[in-house]
């Protein structure tokens, strides 16, 4: 039985060798895995808040732009209504400059007043007119061409008559004046 006994206690000691070396392994793996756990969670955690803090700038920038967009559609909302009713504006003008013609009289002061009253109220809405007067360098951004006419050398590449008058809301120029340039 001594041999019996002695192969038991040294098949015990082996199955007691192989549990230590097992929990000595479990407990390496344990240390090396907490931390690779904790530290891809940690940039799991960093990649979200990138993620986040990105989402976060680009709405802001969304809301910029909006209220940016916003304020030029008021500015010019008006801009079709204000193109119709230049015509209107146009034959004020040409109403005003033929009853001057016969002088004065109660028409001419009743035209003058509602010509007055229309572009006051245009010009509280933003319109303005383009200032452009005969003998003014000619201006491709400012004013249109309608034709060129010959002229003297004083007058070369400068305004002869100014055709039809333009207009501007804002800082932008919804109608160019026409304008006759010398030649």
């Amino acid at each position: 039985m001594s041999t019996e006994n002695k192969d038991k206690q040294d098949e015990n000691k082996d199955i007691q060798q192989d549990i230590d070396q097992t929990t000595e392994v479990n407990e390496e793996v344990e240390n090396t895995a907490v931390p690779n756990v904790e530290e891809d969670l940690k940039n799991k955690l960093a990649d979200e808040k990138d993620k986040f803090i990105r989402l976060f700038a680009e709405f802001e920038n969304y809301k910029r732009r909006t209220s940016k967009e916003r304020l030029e559609l008021f500015k010019t909302a008006g801009e079709e209504i204000m193109k119709v009713l230049l015509p209107v504006l146009d034959d004020f003008d040409r109403a005003v400059s033929e009853l001057e013609k016969e002088g004065e009289s109660d028409h001419l002061t009743g035209i003058k007043l509602i010509s007055s009253k229309l572009k006051d109220t245009l010009k509280g809405k933003g319109l303005e007119e383009v200032i452009i007067n005969a003998g003014d360098s000619f201006d491709a951004d400012v004013s249109e061409a309608v034709t060129q006419i010959p002229a003297g050398d004083d007058m070369k590449g400068k305004i002869v008559d100014v055709i039809e008058r333009g207009y501007k809301l804002g800082d932008k120029i919804i109608r160019f004046p026409k304008v006759v340039i010398g030649q």
